[in-house]
C-alpha cells in the first residue's frame, strides 16, 4: 500500500488547525478506505506562544495518524525542512506539505496525488488555466505577486508560474536528494526548493487547484515583498561564479531596517 506523508507547519495555529486535521482526517480516511492509499498528517508547531500544541494532542486523540514535532526555532521553511527529515525516518513513498489554514481543502490537495504520476513531483498553481481563487485577489497583491515571478522567471530561469502556493508533494526519492541542498529556510524557501529540483533534471507538474484565502493570515505580503526579492538575488548568487561574494552580501542585508 502506497503511503504518504503530509507535513503542516503551524506557527500560532490555534484559530485554525483544529478544523484542518479534522477534515483531512475525515478526506484521508475515506480515501484510505476507497483508493488504498495510507497516510499520516506530521504536524510541526514552530516556536508558538499559543495552544496549537494542546489543540494538535486533542486531535491525536482521536486519530492515531497524526504525528507531530514541536520545535524552538521559527520560520516555515525551516518547519517543513524538518518535517520532511521527519518523514524520510518512515515508509512514505509520497512526501509533501500543506499550509494550515485550510486555504487549500483536503480535495484539491488529493489532486496532487492523483497527479504525480511518473513526475518527481506536483505543485499546485494558482495562476493556470483551471484554477480559481476565492476572494479574487487585491490589486496590490497581484502586483506583489507579479514582480515576484518575474524575478524568479528572470534570475533563475524557473518556469513556474506559482512558486508560492502552500500545497506541493514529492516522491521519496526528489527529496532524498534536494534536502541536503536545501540552505534557505526563511522567505525563499519555497524558491529554493523548486530551484534545486529543477535545476538536477527532477520533473515537476503545476496542477490547477481551488484555493481560498482565509483571515488571520500570518504574511503581510507588502511588508515581506522586498525580503522574499532579497532572498531570490541571494539565491542567483549562490548558484553562479559570483557565490564567494555572498558574505558581502549578507553583511550589507544587515544594514537593511526590517
Amino acid at each position: 500500500m502506497e503511503k504518504i506523508s503530509i507535513v503542516i507547519p503551524a506557527y500560532n495555529e490555534e484559530k485554525r488547525i483544529g478544523k484542518t486535521l479534522e477534515l483531512y482526517s475525515a478526506f484521508f480516511n475515506m480515501l484510505k478506505k476507497e483508493k488504498n492509499l495510507d497516510y499520516e498528517l506530521l504536524i510541526v508547531i514552530n516556536n508558538t506562544t499559543d495552544n496549537t500544541e494542546n489543540i494538535v494532542k486533542n486531535a491525536q486523540n482521536k486519530n492515531d495518524k497524526i504525528i507531530y514535532l514541536n520545535l524552538k526555532r521559527g520560520g516555515k521553511g525551516y518547519a517543513v525542512i524538518e518535517g520532511f527529515k521527519e518523514a524520510l525516518k518512515r515508509s512514505s513513498d509520497l512526501i509533501g506539505f500543506v499550509d494550515a489554514d485550510l486555504a487549500t481543502s483536503p480535495e484539491e490537495y488529493s489532486k496532487l496525488i492523483f497527479s504525480i504520476g511518473k513526475f518527481d513531483g506536483a505543485i499546485a498553481d494558482r495562476y493556470t488555466k483551471g484554477s480559481k481563487v476565492f476572494p479574487p485577489a487585491t490589486f496590490r497583491r497581484l502586483v506583489v505577486g507579479r514582480i515576484f515571478n518575474f524575478l524568479i522567471r528572470s534570475l533563475l530561469f524557473l518556469p513556474f508560474k506559482d512558486t508560492q502556493c502552500g500545497a506541493k508533494l514529492f516522491k521519496r526519492s526528489a527529496l532524498e536528494r534536494i534536502i541536503p541542498l536545501l540552505g534557505m529556510s526563511q522567505w525563499a524557501f519555497d524558491v529554493d526548493l523548486l530551484y534545486n529540483l529543477y535545476k538536477n533534471k527532477f520533473n515537476i507538474i503545476s496542477v490547477p487547484t481551488i484555493w481560498i484565502d482565509k483571515e488571520y493570515s500570518k504574511i503581510n505580503f507588502i511588508r515581506a515583498g522586498p525580503w522574499m526579492a532579497l532572498g531570490i538575488i541571494r539565491l542567483r548568487i549562490l548558484n553562479s561564479p559570483m557565490k564567494n561574494l555572498i558574505r558581502i552580501y549578507d553583511k550589507l542585508v544587515r544594514f537593511i531596517p526590517r
